[in-house]
């Protein structure tokens, strides 16, 4: 087996097996199994959401190699202005906290960890009642990607292992170098700002947070989860502070946004009792 079929092996079997655990202990067998009789409603009823992630997820699978092209070329180079902005703050963490323990940690979180934070939620609020949330997490989903698409063409920037080799270790490949057959196909080392590790962790992080009342057991794994991704990815010595900055910019922006675009709406059949009824429903939108 290749390098890459080996790590992706593992992700897939630790990610189902956090799903099934979660699922068990989050959602609730009487919720998944009404969720399962009606599944095909469901996903009809998001069908807009579901299209326009496939759609974002198919285009920057496309479309990242050549645009990584046209940003070298006509980006705006912004390594030099990052370096001079946060100097050695990277580098300064890990001589400060790297130990052998916190770099397994944060090893496993960076890979492990995240798969399983971003798949976790569309599971979740497919079970709920009605749609509206899942739709918002799908759409925050998409304009995470998307606009992180742009701004990878935007702006051209090597990460701290890159600049400061001699200061900054990347750690994750240094202690699990069969992981960087599987960072290779989504990641080149000029895709760093913002940090999409950052704006999708903290997307989940603050829809664990928006639902809190519907899933309290979630938000107490998410929110901690979703930090220790955020600080793994300078740990490791892979983003700068200020892709992380801007990583949080995108994930609040994404989230308010896409619940502007997805507004509540009747389910048929469905009593107007939950939460998520609290506003009337208006023009139609993504959750239709």
């Amino acid at each position: 087996m290749t390098p890459f079929l080996s790590v992706l092996t593992s992700v897939v079997a630790w990610v189902v097996a956090m799903l099934v655990v979660a699922s068990v202990a989050v959602i609730g067998p009487a919720r998944l199994s009404e969720t399962w009789s009606g599944l095909r409603d469901r996903l009809w009823d998001a069908r807009r959401a579901v299209a326009v992630v496939c759609a974002v997820l198919i285009a920057s699978a496309v479309g990242r190699p050549p645009l990584l092209d046209v940003s070298r070329l006509f980006g705006l180079q912004a390594t030099a202005f990052i370096y001079g902005l946060e100097g050695g703050f990277v580098a300064w963490v890990q001589a400060t906290f790297a130990t052998p323990a916190l770099t397994a940690y944060f090893s496993w979180v960076y890979v492990y960890g995240y798969a399983f934070l971003l798949a976790f939620p569309p599971v979740a609020y497919l079970a709920l009642p009605r749609t509206t949330t899942f739709s918002r997490v799908l759409v925050a989903y998409a304009l995470n990607y998307g606009i992180g698409l742009v701004l990878y063409t935007a702006v051209f920037a090597h990460g701290p292992r890159n600049v400061m080799p001699d200061m900054v270790t990347p750690l994750l490949f240094t202690t699990q170098p069969d992981v960087m057959a599987l960072t290779s196909e989504v990641n080149v080392n000029s895709n760093v700002f913002p940090s999409l590790h950052t704006s999708l962790s903290v997307t989940v992080g603050t829809f664990a947070v928006l639902t809190h009342e519907e899933y309290p057991r979630w938000t107490p794994v998410a929110v901690p989860l979703s930090l220790s991704v955020v600080v793994a990815t300078m740990y490791l010595g892979i983003h700068w502070l200020t892709d992380v900055v801007a990583g949080f910019a995108l994930a609040f922006g994404s989230v308010a946004l896409a619940y502007r675009l997805v507004e509540p709406r009747s389910d048929p059949g469905v009593p107007r009792d939950g939460p998520e009824d609290d506003q009337p429903p208006s023009e139609p939108n993504a959750s239709d």
